[in-house]
């Protein structure tokens, strides 16, 4: 056994109650450390699972369509009139699908239509936003199955999943129809098969999931889908992603970072304030243990003058010293 590590032992067992203080003092800074680290990392991710839960990661869309300029039959520019945005439908969908889905980073595409709509039962009648989807790939980003409440995940010909608010708000059951109608007098009637909770009571309110091809002849986009929607492998890369999905399609591709900015700010500042905890708790914990150290030197003042009439250089006694609080910190860890 080493000289150096000889004598930090033997010191340690002569002074047991300081030893123990010490290994206590550091034991205790150790755990603040680890607790406060698990406490706001929990909190990050209950946050994050909360708001992108009932979201996708990644979005692609067509472009918003451009203002257009007016003039007065002159030529002289009077204002930039900027059009209603209408419903409109991916141009050549299949292909851009295929281009989000090879784009590295991305694990899951869906093709969802979606609109606005109402839906009403006797005179009860509330504006929704109708999205139509595939069931299998659409739960592979967002588990709306994992989150019924009663009935089946079921999406098949004239039947439609809804959110816990508005089969509240409509007084409806697993089994009840529901009457679904668009602004253009479009209608049809579906029968409800599941009722969902994501965690958030405007989505609860607001979405209705039907089969894609209902929702494609309802709000008149036949064949058409609105938007392309995907979940991404690393959340914090996801604007990286979409950056590239818009190179390679050349629409419009929208991160949850983007689409999440003030989420994105909270992440951020319990991220910092997690690094300066973690900062100064171990500046407490390493001054807290030097200062241990210092005291023990102090009192072992004799066996370091014994140590050095023996011919022990000051490198040798510095190091029995730090192998000392290697000891107390390895203990702690």
């Amino acid at each position: 056994m080493p000289f150096e590590l000889m004598a930090a032992l033997r010191f340690l067992r002569e002074g047991r109650s300081q030893t123990a203080l010490s290994f206590a003092g550091a034991s205790v800074g150790v755990a603040i450390i680890v607790f406060l680290s698990a406490l706001i990392n929990g909190l990050q991710a209950n946050l994050v699972k909360q708001t992108l839960g009932s979201q996708s990661h990644l979005l692609v869309r067509t472009p918003d369509e451009a203002a257009r300029p007016l003039s007065d039959g002159d030529g002289v520019l009077l204002l930039l009139d900027k059009p209603a945005q209408r419903l409109r439908s991916v141009d050549g969908w299949p292909e851009v699908m295929r281009r989000v889905a090879e784009t590295p980073g991305v694990t899951a595409v869906k093709r969802p239509v979606a609109g606005s709509a109402f839906a009403s039962r006797g005179k009860a009648s509330r504006a929704v936003a109708l999205r139509g989807v595939e069931p299998e790939t659409f739960s592979a980003i967002i588990d709306v199955k994992g989150r019924l409440l009663r009935g089946e995940y079921r999406l098949r010909g004239a039947e439609a999943l809804i959110g816990r608010e508005l089969a509240d708000d409509l007084g409806l059951s697993v089994g009840d129809k529901l009457k679904l109608s668009t602004a253009e007098e479009r209608e049809e009637t579906a029968t409800v098969t599941g009722v969902f909770d994501l965690g958030n009571k405007d989505l609860n309110r607001r979405w209705v999931l039907e089969p894609l091809r209902r929702a494609q002849t309802l709000l008149d986009l036949s064949g058409g889908v609105t938007t392309l929607e995907a979940k991404v492998a690393e959340l914090f890369a996801a604007a990286e992603v979409a950056a590239e999905a818009a190179r390679r399609t050349g629409l419009t591709a929208e991160s949850w970072m983007k689409l999440n900015a003030q989420l994105l700010v909270a992440l951020r500042s319990q991220a910092s304030s997690r690094d300066m905890i973690q900062f100064f708790a171990v500046i407490a914990v390493a001054l807290g243990i030097s200062s241990v150290l210092v005291v023990s030197v102090v009192q072992k003042s004799r066996e370091i003058g014994t140590l050095k009439a023996m011919g022990t250089s000051p490198a040798r006694i510095q190091r029995v010293f730090l192998i000392l609080g290697a000891l107390v910190g390895r203990w702690a860890a």
